[in-house]
């Protein structure tokens, strides 16, 4: 805890540059013998300048001992650029953070092909489907799915790699007490429990416009590749891409339509030469010579949403009877596309209690989330976690405005 105090010290410096910290961190090879360094030695280091030694002239530590209280509140790790759960990926970049706050369970990413999922916060329905679609196959088939937890195209690769069952990071630019844009807290929540949430901000630190260019070369670094789900000309999104270009990383974007201007941009990357991608396997195959034991090459499909009958009822189906020699086959009718499955609540379902108490409150109604949480009475970490599973499962199904409504139809329900 006492070294993590000059760790913190030297992070939150104000007057000093990225570069300037790791080329102190380099110089002396510990924070805590930075701390205790004198201005002739500080003046030696590459790249110092008069501000730089006059913010090194601040020994409080004041603020370090804040954020190390409020990271202990929080349950936030704190993982240093000397650690060995630190990536080695992340650890070579440009202007590597010297830090990373972390919440959740921290992987192996230099073991993993971890996959960088951007695209637009204003993202299309198009966009929207494709990155969930992509997400959900790439992390069912082994990969890691990284993306930056915002609005549009991120919340879509977070959402489809939940939904395969799978691992994902998320790469914030702000503290985690922050939850930014709010209308994904159910999503922070998820990912928190599920996967890892990681930022080079200490808490308290808002999610400043200035902040996501730079947090987008974590993204980028931490992994493989990065797929471009959907970008305008002049995105964001293409932050990330010069990051992976100048990090030596892959480039994938998937096609658009092309006088969508949604597309403008991923559409340029393609015609430059980015991978094309209108599958999971065509971003994968490039690393499975070197991940055999990491990727399951098999096409990962759509799960069927569940119903606790469907096991019997395909026991029970009937062997079909072959036509009489001369008599043509009837043609079987298919099944109207508005039958839904069944979700039989007098047992066998599977379902929390807390679950079960928000299905009910669901029947033949939709709700809004803050109408869910006072019918239920509930505490709202406890729905947004409920919700969310229930999502994943197809028993419940999100509407505009955070509005919930059922996907199945429900039995047994006194």
């Amino acid at each position: 805890m006492a070294s993590l105090k000059y760790w913190l010290w030297l992070s939150q410096l104000e007057g000093l540059s990225r570069s300037q910290r790791l080329a102190l961190l380099e110089h002396f090879g510990q924070p805590d013998k930075v701390y205790y360094g004198d201005r002739e030695e500080y003046a030696l280091v590459e790249g110092m300048t008069r501000q730089g030694l006059t913010a090194l002239e601040d020994k409080s530590t004041g603020r370090a001992d804040a954020i190390l209280g409020d990271c202990q509140r929080l349950g936030l790790r704190i993982v240093t650029i000397h650690d060995a759960e630190y990536p080695d990926r992340l650890r070579n970049i440009y202007e590597p953070p010297l830090l990373l706050y972390v919440q959740g369970r921290m992987p192996a990413f230099d073991d993993e092909v971890a996959i960088a999922m951007v695209g637009s916060r204003k993202a299309s329905p198009y966009a929207q489907s494709m990155g969930e679609k992509l997400a959900f196959q790439m992390a069912g088939l082994g990969a890691l799915i990284v993306s930056g937890l915002a609005a549009g195209g991120d919340a879509a690769a977070h959402r489809g790699a939940l939904r395969s069952g799978g691992f994902t990071a998320a790469v914030i630019a702000g503290g985690h007490d922050i939850i930014y844009p709010r209308e994904n807290r159910w999503l922070y929540e998820d990912i928190a429990v599920r996967g890892v949430i990681l930022s080079e901000y200490p808490p308290g630190t808002p999610h400043d416009r200035t902040h996501f260019p730079v947090r987008n070369r974590i993204i980028s670094g931490l992994c493989l590749g990065t797929v471009v789900i959907e970008a305008p000309e002049r995105s964001g999104t293409l932050i990330t891409v010069n990051h992976a270009l100048e990090q030596g990383r892959d480039v994938f974007a998937v096609p658009g339509q092309a006088d969508d201007w949604h597309c403008a941009g991923s559409n340029r990357l393609l015609r430059d030469g980015a991978g094309v991608v209108t599958d999971g396997w065509d971003v994968l195959s490039c690393y499975a010579a070197r991940f055999p034991h990491k990727l399951r090459p098999f096409r990962a499909e759509e799960p069927r949403r569940f119903g606790p009958q469907e096991e019997a009822g395909m026991a029970e189906k009937p062997t079909e009877e072959k036509p009489a020699a001369g008599k043509p086959a009837e043609e079987t009718p298919a099944p109207p596309e508005a039958a839904r499955p069944v979700l039989d609540l007098s047992g066998g379902h599977g379902l929390t209690d807390d679950q079960v108490r928000i299905v009910r409150a669901l029947d033949g109604r939709t709700l809004h989330v803050d109408d869910i949480i006072a019918e239920t009475e509930l505490p709202t970490r406890r729905v947004l976690s409920a919700l969310t599973m229930l999502e994943l499962d197809g028993v419940v199904e999100q509407g505009s405005g955070k509005r919930f409504s059922l996907a199945v139809t429900l039995e047994g329900k006194d």
